[in-house]
């Protein structure tokens, strides 16, 4: 695999793959995560080369254990990494505030991947304040190349200043591929010892915890201090005698120094690899020749504000252009043409030609293609669940979603998902209306996400004796973010037995008193089960257990299978729209006059055949329907 490919060779990585490089690099030996787009791929990689690269990693609960796991081997002396989405911190705040204090041993990384623009997300929030409120350092790379080289150099700083290093990455870091030359991999240590060098090192209470606090400041001066300078971090280029500057880090930097060619624009650029400590004397010194400074950055004005107090705190007259005068959004992700139009506007250059065209044509194009909302995929088992708990609940009560494959229920014909917000919030959530009000409540959450963040709400509901049913849905695997191991299947990370936790007997455990598992392809069944849940007195609990469509398909090419579709007889077909109009699957298609399904989509689940009131759908021959399988 190129991951592993020897130095000096040139390979072309994906970000998140380049910085698994970079770890390996650096004598990576234990790394944990929890899969969350944009940063799954940093996890997925390292599973598959972790046994031939010599490294410990699993897929942990959820970040928190992750973030403790490898703090743990840190301070036994070994590199450690942990990787997460940008909310994936917010789980993993709580351990690495005092991990700040606590510090490191062996070289520490953290990774924050973000995701401007919110494309796989629940928010945009700009995780660099985490920074600056953990006190933590944070370099933010810009190119696959610097990914690499980044993380590497960030285990080696983690180690030199005993603190653990943030790395930030954004979506088109994380996704973008490009050219990256290798260096010499070096192999981890398989064990280390755990030696405190003070009795108090690693206790965080009282007296101590503020002796810890003054220790870290003291670090991260030293950081600023001794790195600010850095020219592998943070340069200068451009001409001397310009007086225009420009200061820009990350992927934004790729963005201004595009549009800068394109326009013509003479200007210095400072570009910023290292965002916290803000490295205040290279800027104060860096405004000290010129006139005006644009601040080309994505999300929140994080560096326009510590450029405005460094101009201030250095006398310097230069003006500050940027999000807070209205040059450039606060939302969304960045491109060329976003940071072109702010930088002509603000330098009175024109934009070329050909940009005002692709926008005129891009506008037009948006304007004339339908919108396509992400859809299930055909034969998912989430659809089934969606259908029947339409049915049960006949519409009437409140929906409380999660975060997963299933959110998309959300859409008609569904609708049963009225509140997506945050990992394992639909229990909690759930429990709150049904203090707060008489409807019926039903909360929705896949088995990934119920061990991830779900399992302290139902011991809170049940605790409290809450009247709400919650909804399990149990694919099998951690689906959308494609198919990583959990808890309640019996492999691991790297592919080695593991202990499967039942869910059935873990909410048993809890003191659930109406548990049942269904296959939501037996809609009868999971629809009766459905009601006497939500008549239940008190918390019911609904297993809805059926692998994820597209393991199932693997599985039968694997054997050799044929993936035979479902059809639609025309002569029964009486264009009702039923099957459209309440199920939905993207198999489906209008013709005009009739309904029919089209076999290049169609995986011959047949969980619809049940669905035509007029017994239109039918197995075409040697078509097999999934429930023969076990579920």
């Amino acid at each position: 695999m190129s991951i592993l490919a020897p130095a000096g060779k040139v390979e072309a990585l994906l970000g998140n793959e380049a910085l698994v490089r970079g770890a390996l690099e650096a004598g990576l030996s234990v790394a944990a995560s929890y899969p969350g787009t944009p940063s799954t791929e940093i996890g997925d990689t390292l599973a598959f080369v972790a046994k031939e690269a010599g490294v410990y990693f699993e897929w942990s609960v959820n970040e928190k254990v992750a973030t403790e796991v490898v703090a743990a081997a840190s301070w036994s002396g070994l590199r450690a990494m942990t990787s997460m989405k940008h909310v994936g911190l917010n789980v993993a705040s709580d351990a690495l505030f005092t991990l700040a204090y606590a510090g490191a041993k062996g070289g520490l990384v953290v990774v924050t991947a973000g995701d401007p623009s919110a494309h796989s997300s629940q928010s945009e929030q700009d995780n660099r304040y985490y920074a600056t409120v953990a006190n933590l350092p944070m370099l933010e790379p810009a190119t696959a190349q610097e990914a690499k080289d980044f993380t590497k150099m960030a285990f080696e700083l983690s180690e030199r200043y005993s603190l653990p290093f943030l790395v930030g990455l954004t979506t088109r870091v994380s996704h973008c591929r490009g050219p990256v030359r290798l260096e010499e991999l070096k192999k981890g240590v398989k064990k280390g010892e755990f030696k405190p060098d003070s009795w108090d090192q690693y206790i965080q209470v009282g007296p101590m915890a503020v002796k810890h606090h003054k220790e870290l400041l003291d670090k991260m001066r030293r950081i600023e201090d001794e790195q600010g300078g850095n020219p592998k971090l943070n340069f200068i280029e451009g001409p001397d005698e310009a007086d225009l500057g420009i200061v820009a880090s990350g992927i934004s930097y790729t963005y201004a120094y595009e549009a800068v060619k394109a326009l013509g624009v003479t200007a210095k650029m400072l570009k910023l690899g290292l965002v916290n400590p803000f490295p205040k004397e290279l800027v104060g010194g860096f405004l000290k020749d010129i006139q005006k400074v644009i601040m080309i950055e994505e999300l929140e004005p994080f560096l326009e504000v510590q450029v405005k107090a460094a101009a201030n705190n250095h006398s310097s007259a230069v003006e500050v252009f940027g999000k807070l005068t209205g040059h450039f959004p606060r939302i969304a992700e960045y491109n060329p043409r976003v940071v072109m139009g702010g930088l002509a506007e603000i330098t009175g250059k024109e934009l070329p030609v050909d940009i005002k065209g692709q926008e005129g044509r891009a506008r037009s194009v948006v304007q004339a293609v339908p919108p396509r909302p992400p859809v299930l995929c055909p034969a998912c088992p989430h659809r089934a669940t969606g259908y029947i708990v339409r049915r049960a609940t006949a519409g009437s009560a409140i929906y409380v979603g999660d975060v997963g494959c299933y959110t998309l229920l959300l859409q008609k014909p569904f609708q049963v998902q009225d509140i997506s917000h945050a990992m394992g919030s639909s229990i909690g959530f759930a429990g709150g209306f049904s203090v707060s009000t008489d409807q019926p409540v039903v909360a929705m959450i896949g088995d990934s996400t119920f061990f991830h963040a779900g399992i302290p709400a139902l011991l809170n509901a049940v605790h409290n004796k809450h009247k709400l049913t919650v909804v399990i849905m149990d694919n099998r695997t951690t689906a959308m973010t494609g198919h990583q191991s959990h808890p309640g299947v019996p492999i691991d990370a790297m592919g080695d037995e593991a202990p499967e936790i039942g869910i059935k007997g873990l909410v048993e455990a809890i003191g659930v008193e109406f548990v049942e598992g269904v296959d939501p392809y037996r809609f009868d069944r999971l629809e009766e089960t459905m009601r006497r849940a939500l008549s239940f007195d008190g918390v019911s609990v609904v297993i809805a257990r059926r692998e994820c469509a597209l393991l199932t398909v693997r599985r039968r090419r694997n054997r050799g299978e044929a993936i035979i579709p479902y059809r639609v007889d025309p002569e029964r077909c009486t264009h009702c729209l039923t099957c459209i109009n309440t199920y939905a699957c993207p198999a489906f298609v209008d013709e005009g006059d009739k309904v029919s399904i089209d076999p290049s989509i169609c995986f011959g689940c047949g969980s619809c055949a049940t669905i035509c009131p007029f017994e239109a759908i039918e197995p075409t021959e040697g078509a097999r329907p999934w429930l023969e399988e076990e579920s």
